[in-house]
């Protein structure tokens, strides 16, 4: 059908040329900008979280609220999260990944707009809500929809967009506190809050003009025509393409020698009907993998990088800052080198690849929280102020963010890869689930934590739970670089691998698993 007449998908949102053949670039960039589109979404979860840092200082002093009402302000979103988090993994099976992130972006925009005209403190939590449920679908469907699109070649490097993305949000959120800090007090934390409506029109605009539906979820509904020009779109290379397509077939049911455009699927595949019988009755491969992947959450969070972003104004002022200005730089800074070193996993995540990487992350996290634990608990016990103290644990957070960045906090989104097919979006639903209680437990007990046992108790113990994080990684987490989607799970099944003496490893070019020494 080369030459032959175009097709305009409505589900995919683009006219693709139905060619068979052809020459591609060594590296696609198609999937690129569609890995860019998706990951935008982050840049809403972000800015939330890079914004109420500096917002909240303003929130408490015009509606005269408590220390505990601002842990509440901040914290109760990660709880809402929750919902949307639940609700998008049945969406996107039900509806698609690209029609899911449209109503992501479509909750930020209410959300934002509820937030920025709050005449008081209950509107204000009501507008969180919304910004809440936003926040649940968009943290899940971005790293979905970027798993399902990215080529093995380049999946670890696309699926660590979101986190990047994320970062670059958090630091527009830091600039946006420093730029409207100047304002009138009732009006510069509104404008803060307020103008997150703006990259969401921007975000629903390229989903519904640009971004093509995910090509697995296709498969899935047995739209087998419009996945394989997907896939042609977003390969390296046309045989590349054609053996994703016949990978996923496989993974569905369906024949690989199958030619047909449109096949008929069962409805309990097509809306993902049956997933929770399967994790609730789980194989070895699954168990394993529910553990991997929920850990990753689990530690994500409750190694506090939270606290040290959405705190870090009050971190600064503990550590001796005083100045209005001087804190809010200084958060700066933190969304700086967050998104700086965001970049570095990005690279390195498909030449390194993700277990050393994230062991690296946890282990230099856990020297960062010691050492500013250390020099916290000196300052505060000390009426003598030392400039070399506050530069330690200005330093140290910093330090922190960035071992952070480059393992453990981009792992969140490219874990996705760890599920099979049939299983990804209800996992990672269930995934962020998690996540999102984490978050909203460390965000609403900082404050109250490090009043009963003092900042630097709090950040020893953020350290203890870091060190916990990198042995659980050590024994459980098989290295998954540049395996196909539909292999992956075959690297798992047995949780003790690491110690096993004919440990296993899966071979893409075989049905067999080849053996491996443990020190692998």
């Amino acid at each position: 059908m080369a030459g032959g007449k175009d097709e305009d998908s409505a589900t995919s949102g683009l006219r693709f040329p139905l060619i068979e053949s052809g020459e591609k670039p060594k590296r696609n960039r198609f999937s690129y900008v569609c890995a860019t589109i998706a990951s935008m979404s982050s840049v809403l979860l972000g800015y939330d979280i890079g914004v109420m840092s500096g917002a909240t200082l303003y929130i408490q002093e015009d509606f005269k609220i408590s220390d505990v009402q601002v842990e509440i302000l901040v914290g109760i979103v990660s709880f809402y999260a929750t919902f949307g988090s639940a609700a998008a993994g049945k969406t996107s099976d039900m509806f698609g990944r690209r029609y899911t992130m449209a109503i992501s972006a479509g909750f930020f925009f209410l959300g934002a707009i509820l937030m920025g005209f709050a005449p008081n403190y209950g509107l204000l939590m009501a507008g969180r809500f919304v910004a809440g449920i936003g926040i649940g679908y968009s943290s899940l469907i971005a790293s979905v929809y970027t798993t399902e699109v990215s080529p093995a070649s380049a999946r670890g490097f696309l699926s660590s967009f979101p986190e990047l993305f994320l970062n670059v949000g958090i630091l527009l959120g830091y600039v946006a506190n420093y730029a409207f800090s100047g304002f009138p007090l009732q009006l510069g934390w509104r404008f803060m809050l307020g103008i997150g409506f703006v990259p969401s029109v921007f975000l629903a605009a390229l989903v519904i003009l640009v971004m093509p539906e995910s090509p697995r979820w296709l498969v899935m509904q047995g739209r087998l025509g419009e996945a394989k020009q997907v896939l042609i779109r977003t390969s390296d290379s046309i045989e590349e393409s054609l053996q994703r397509l016949d990978d996923i077939k496989t993974s569905v049911g369906i024949s690989a020698s199958c030619e047909d455009d449109v096949v008929e699927i069962p409805k309990q595949i097509s809306n993902g009907r049956g997933v929770w019988k399967e994790f609730l009755h789980p194989t070895p491969a699954i168990r394993h993998i529910l553990i991997t992947a929920i850990g990753v959450h689990v530690f994500q969070e409750a190694t506090g990088a939270n606290a040290a972003v959405l705190y870090s104004p009050r971190i600064f002022e503990k550590a001796g800052i005083s100045s209005s200005d001087q804190k809010l730089l200084a958060t700066v800074a933190v969304g700086v080198v967050k998104t700086a070193f965001i970049l570095v996993a990005t690279v390195l995540f498909d030449r390194v690849g993700r277990r050393p990487l994230i062991l690296m992350s946890l282990g230099g996290m856990a020297v960062s929280l010691i050492t500013l634990g250390v020099g916290l608990t000196i300052i505060e016990g000390s009426e003598e102020e030392r400039t070399w103290l506050v530069g330690l644990c200005v330093a140290m957070v910093l330090t922190d963010v960035a071992f952070f960045s480059m393992g453990i906090g981009p792992m969140c989104y490219v874990s996705s890869e760890l599920f099979p097919l049939r299983l990804r979006a209800q996992g990672m639903s269930l995934g962020m689930v998690v996540n999102n209680v984490m978050s909203g437990i460390v965000s609403m007990t900082f404050l109250s934590l490090y009043s009963a046992i003092t900042i630097g108790g709090a950040f020893f113990l953020y350290a203890g739970i870091a060190i916990v994080g990198w042995v659980f990684f050590y024994v459980l987490f098989p290295e998954t670089r540049g395996h196909n989607l539909e292999h992956v799970e075959k690297l798992f099944g047995n949780l003790l691998w690491k110690f096993s003496p004919n440990n296993k490893k899966y071979d893409p070019t075989s049905d067999d698993l080849e053996t491996t020494s443990p020190d692998a």
